[in-house]
């Protein structure tokens, strides 16, 4: 059942201030995305109660967990959480399967949501049970810390920048398994990121936060094609589109459609008919007044243009783009858009140069 979460805290600190207001959803994956120091972990760990705010309420559905107009406030230990930090911090004596186990402890017998083999199969731990944690990959401590919180029965999982202290090869062994977290458990998560790749793989709502406020938020998509907030994302300008596969090509591509189109990626696994998501960015993505007679490039989709700003590069220009309802970006230079006329309800071709399958 979906419920809706409120969350309004004021900390005022010497140097800084967080003061949010945020309605989120109640089901999927929000990420709370910003610069170092905007504010993202102290936000986190309000939720959790391990800061209390001055001015603060924080609410899941009706279950009232702080309420600062009333003095009410309901300690971290007393909350149906899961936090899962950077560092696993798993108990050194204890092997993972007692490790897991201890965060059943926390859970009165009948609000178990989970058992450990199910949840030890969902993060593909189970023939890890028996080792102690010094004999784990990074990835794999990972892996058993969300165990560990999803045994506690959360009613919501925490999630601090769980990636930031894995190198890229263990960041790609556990983001199969955050993506399973997301598609098989009806468990709002918030996600602290300040990695683009992280949110656009694995958020359905995106909170951008600047110097502790709120910047944007809303839908993943209707954040990221936003084109009043280029320095949030930087290089990193793009969109995530959800595309289905609808065939296997003999010449080891696939063909994706989606609202605006049809698109080509390399050859995907996946059995016809999938959802897959997938990522294009401003600079993938060029712009011309007729479709290509002769070239190179095989996504081309019709769009029409929406608006225009000017981004962080100097002579460059961001173009928010509609294909048949679906947004686009294209980062072009002011030469081009005076060249080719572009302007708010041009109909153009967008030729996308390459496509990012995400999962």
């Amino acid at each position: 059942m979906s419920f809706q979460i409120d969350a309004r805290f004021k900390i005022e600190r010497r140097d800084f201030t967080l003061d949010v207001d945020l309605k989120l959803p109640g089901q999927g994956v929000t990420a709370l995305f910003g610069h170092s120091g905007s504010g993202k972990t102290t936000c986190l760990r309000a939720m959790a109660g391990l800061e209390r705010a001055e001015t603060g309420y924080f609410a899941l559905g009706d279950e009232i967990w702080q309420d600062e107009t009333r003095r009410h406030f309901v300690p971290p230990h007393r909350r149906a959480l899961g936090v899962v930090f950077q560092e696993a911090s798993l108990f050194p004596h204890l092997s993972v399967r007692r490790n897991i186990l201890f965060g059943e402890q926390r859970a009165p017998v009948s609000e178990r949501r989970f058992v450990l083999g199910e949840i030890a199969e969902l993060l593909g731990i189970g023939h890890l049970l028996d080792r102690a944690p010094e004999q784990l990959s990074g990835g794999e401590r990972q892996r058993v810390a969300i165990a560990r919180a999803l045994l506690a029965a959360p009613r919501i999982l925490l999630m601090d920048e769980p990636l930031a202290a894995l190198d890229l090869k263990r960041k790609l062994e556990i983001l199969p398994y955050l993506e399973r977290l997301h598609a098989e458990l009806s468990l709002p998560i918030i996600y602290v990121s300040h990695a683009p790749d992280e949110v656009a793989r694995l958020a359905d709502h995106l909170v951008l936060l600047d110097q502790g406020k709120v910047v944007a938020s809303g839908a993943l998509n209707e954040v990221l094609s936003r084109i009043d907030l280029p320095e949030a994302f930087a290089d990193d300008a793009g969109v995530v589109i959800q595309a289905r596969i609808a065939a296997h090509e003999d010449d080891e591509l696939t063909r994706l459609e989606f609202p605006g189109g049809q698109i080509f990626v390399s050859r995907h696994d996946g059995p016809v008919g999938t959802q897959v998501r997938c990522r294009i960015h401003a600079s993938d993505v060029s712009l011309a007044l007729a479709p290509p007679l002769q070239s190179s490039i095989l996504n081309c989709v019709t769009a029409s243009v929406v608006a225009l700003a000017p981004t962080d590069t100097p002579g460059h220009v961001l173009v928010r783009l509609e294909a048949s309802g679906e947004p686009l970006l294209a980062r072009v230079t002011k030469r081009s858009v005076e060249k080719l006329g572009i302007r708010p309800g041009l109909m153009l071709r967008a030729q996308i140069k390459a496509v990012a399958l995400l999962a």
